[in-house]
């Protein structure tokens, strides 16, 4: 077994991310669907040819022809493998720098495409995934782009086009507890994903398209009450208090409305929300997304709800000023008001707004920082 390591291809794929000038736009990066089908051709194309490619170049499912450099590459009896290290660009994602090895092993005429699940990539173990149980954790474009390479290298060659794809990421598997895979019931490591090959920097769709699947495993086991919450601390507070299991919590962060409108399609019978105050202030005022940066609270509202109507005057104006929503509850509980429960049943109409007529029965709970709950809206 001979490796090539070359131990300077992280370094380079950082400092890129660090030499970029201030004010210069964001980086788009690769995903690690596109750098296994790199390194799926690479390895191919030195079983056949007996000579690695460096840079190696793909095609894209919208076109483009990226080209990667090879960080290692070798023959290991009758296979070949090369590894590429993921760059993401200026995405704050958890495999950037990671290194995809695609191992290929050549098989009988007539056994097809096989993917495997190496060292620090998951595999399925439940349902109401893209891939069945029990497969590999490659999603269906990544597959689909591996399956293009080989097939147009064995056309080129004349060969037959079977082979066996061993994917693996060294240290995947502390990877994906950055992850929803655990959760999600992909277990070993992380997934192979991609649908265009691109990294978008500070992309939503990736966390939304998590919540969907998030949903759609949770349906494939027959769960009848999902909860979506805001952050770790009100996820727990939730869980505890309606007894859920891990499989019914969807991790919602700000995406209210990429959760509710996943649901209004895709219904369970009851759907619970959580968060902290603010966050659920947010989603009263009918914000759906509730990051710091698209949405606000406006004091205004509190003073504009119905149980604001006994505060005097210099309590309204405090309220107004107040620095942060938490002033603005402890100012209107002070004076007697449950500012917290009207904040609540306010955000439970928010959801039911978006929920519409899918049969959802949704509740709200809010919790102050330590994770206590302080309103329920039923």
């Amino acid at each position: 077994m001979s490796d090539a390591k070359r131990p300077d291809a992280k370094d380079a794929v950082e400092t890129q991310r660090l030499e970029k000038p201030e004010g210069a736009p964001l980086r788009n990066g690769w995903t690690t669907g596109a750098c296994a089908t790199a390194a799926t051709k690479a390895a191919f194309t030195a079983l056949l040819t007996g000579k690695f490619p460096d840079p190696v170049s793909i095609t894209l499912p919208k076109g483009e022809t990226p080209a990667f450099a090879l960080a290692r590459e070798g023959f290991d009896g009758e296979s070949a493998y090369a590894g590429i290290v993921k760059d993401a660009g200026d995405d704050p994602d958890v495999t950037h720098g990671a290194t995809v090895v695609a191992t290929v092993t050549r098989l009988p005429p007539g056994s097809g495409i096989r993917f495997v699940a190496g060292d620090g990539v998951g595999t399925v173990t439940k349902a109401g995934l893209p891939i069945a149980v029990g497969e590999a954790a490659i999603n269906p474009v990544p597959r689909a782009m591996m399956t293009a390479e080989i097939e147009a290298l064995a056309q080129e060659h004349r060969v037959s086009p079977d082979v066996e794809i061993r994917i693996s990421v060294p240290g995947g598997e502390t990877i994906a507890q950055d992850t929803w895979n655990p959760r999600l019931g992909i277990l070993g490591g992380i997934s192979i994903l991609g649908t265009t090959g691109v990294v978008h920097p500070f992309s939503c769709a990736a966390w939304i398209h998590s919540i969907h699947r998030g949903i759609d495993v949770a349906r494939a086991e027959g769960l009848t009450h999902l909860l979506g919450a805001t952050g770790s601390t009100s996820e727990k507070a939730a869980q505890n208090f309606h007894r859920l299991p891990d499989g019914a919590l969807i991790d919602m962060g700000d995406f209210a409305g990429g959760l509710l409108k996943y649901l209004r399609s895709h219904p369970v019978p009851r759907l619970t929300i959580a968060g902290g105050f603010a966050k659920m202030s947010k989603l009263a005022q009918g914000a759906l997304d509730l990051h710091s940066s698209r949405s606000q609270v406006d004091n205004r509202f509190y003073l504009s709800l119905p149980c604001a109507a006994s505060l005097r005057e210099h309590e309204r104006g405090a309220v107004e000023s107040a620095n942060t929503a938490m002033e603005a509850l402890e100012i209107m509980t002070a004076a007697g008001i449950d500012i917290a429960k009207a904040v609540a049943e306010t955000a439970k109409k928010t959801a039911e707004g978006v929920l519409r007529d899918s049969g959802v029965s949704v509740d709200i709970l809010v919790t102050d920082r330590k994770g206590t709950i302080i309103a329920h809206a039923k």
